[in-house]
């Protein structure tokens, strides 16, 4: 199991981006959380099998159709055993 940390830069609030996110999540079976942040980027956290979370890790970089994404800061973490994923 893995975790990452990604930090989403572009016109990404207000697209859709955490509901679509919670639907890709778990289409790939990938557990964490995605929130909205003041500055206007989404923070997003992932875990689970290293296959999974790349593949989400890609998706985070497209994000859905409306989103404008300019560049995702990337940070490995120890994973902390997440079920599920929420938006916060």
């Amino acid at each position: 199991m893995i975790r990452r940390h990604l930090v989403v830069h572009g016109q990404v609030q207000g697209v859709g981006y955490r509901y679509a996110c919670e639907d890709v999540a778990a289409r790939l079976g990938v557990n964490g959380w995605v929130r909205n942040v003041p500055d206007g980027t989404v923070e997003v956290v992932l875990e689970g099998d290293e296959t999974a979370v790349d593949a989400m890790a890609a998706w985070v970089r497209q994000g859905p159709r409306l989103a404008e994404v300019t560049h995702v800061d990337i940070e490995d973490e120890e994973p902390e055993g997440l079920q599920g994923f929420v938006t916060r």
